[in-house]
């Protein structure tokens, strides 16, 4: 009976070992999620525009903006897989009739063209900058002779920005996100020219020289508006987190049978693109941002940006280049 004994203790002592153990996994997990954008806010009669809403992150926010009442024109490069998206969307709540399926290929300056000159809203309110390729593995040039991360990721939001601005100054508060990224830090900035060379190529500065284009481009927009006495139009940079997203499609983490191999690890450490999404309608929606702009956000918070940021003449030059390079006649 005493060994009985004994042994019961034993087990019981399992129990809150294993209990401590959940807890612990469970917070963990919360941690590596994020903060939720939790904000009690209404999205009924507003507009938005989200670029790369097919999938991933994008659909998220296309999602999330639906839910809360927009009408949201979905940018995709490829119009049927956005009408599945809007299909799916449509079976998980969202009002398909304010799900508009619009086919845009941002390395194609034309197709953006196109878009805004049909785009007969009388105000844009939210205009989120989301889609991006990361780690090409090879040296490519668009149709428009620029290389392919640095056209799409930057130069082909920078040109749909410009397009809509007239309709985002009609808004009583216009908000641009630029979906930017941590890795920004990283970037460094050559003369935007020689972004389109090939000697300046490898698989990883094109996505990190692009990320801080578009931080330098939220900080210049915003000294534009503010010099033009525009003072509500707002735009800012956010940094999703780590999200295991079809970004990674070119990266050796999703290679076959890596991405088998990695799949759990992917679920805890990961962000999901739901989690992803936060930070970008936190930026979009919050009152708390209503006023803030020219700033970079990551887990709802501002934070220090790369210093190259700071450079006003660099950020300047930028913004003059971009706009020579993507308005041309």
């Amino acid at each position: 009976m005493e060994a009985d004994g004994e042994s019961f203790f034993d087990s019981m002592g399992i129990v809150p070992i294993g209990v401590l153990s959940f807890l612990g996994l469970f917070l963990l997990r919360r941690f590596f999620k994020g903060p939720q954008f939790s904000e009690r806010v209404s999205a009924k009669g507003k507009v938005a525009v989200v670029t790369g809403a097919n999938s991933g992150i994008g659909f998220q926010i296309a999602r999330e903006l639906n839910l809360k009442g927009a009408k949201v024109y979905m940018l995709c490069r490829n119009e049927e897989r956005g009408n599945l998206a809007k299909r799916e969307l449509a079976k998980l709540g969202c009002d398909a009739t304010r799900l508009i399926v619009c086919a845009v290929d941002l390395a194609d300056f034309s197709t953006i063209h196109r878009f805004a000159n049909g785009f007969d809203e009388a105000a844009l309110d939210i205009l989120i900058n989301n889609a991006g390729i990361m780690f090409c593995p090879k040296f490519q040039l668009t149709v428009d002779g620029h290389e392919l991360t640095w056209q799409s990721n930057y130069l082909g939001h920078f040109l749909l920005t410009e397009l809509l601005l007239p309709k985002l100054k009609s808004a009583p508060n216009g908000r641009i996100v630029n979906q930017s990224s941590a890795l920004h830090l990283q970037g460094r900035m050559v003369t935007p020219e020689e972004a389109d060379e090939k000697k300046n190529f490898d698989r990883f500065t094109p996505y990190n020289r692009s990320k801080l284009a578009q931080v330098m481009h939220a900080r210049e927009l915003t000294n534009c508006l503010r010099k033009e006495g525009v003072a509500t139009v707002v735009i800012n940079a956010t940094h999703p987190g780590v999200v295991a997203t079809e970004l990674l499609r070119s990266t050796l983490a999703d290679m076959t049978p890596i991405r088998q191999i990695w799949a759990p690890f992917r679920w805890f450490f990961f962000k999901t693109d739901k989690d992803g999404a936060q930070n970008a309608l936190h930026v979009a929606l919050s009152k708390r941002t209503a006023n803030i702009s020219g700033q970079y956000f990551a887990d709802l918070k501002e934070k220090k940006a790369n210093p190259i940021v700071d450079d006003s003449e660099l950020c300047a030059k930028l913004y003059e280049y971009s706009l020579q390079t993507c308005l041309k006649k």
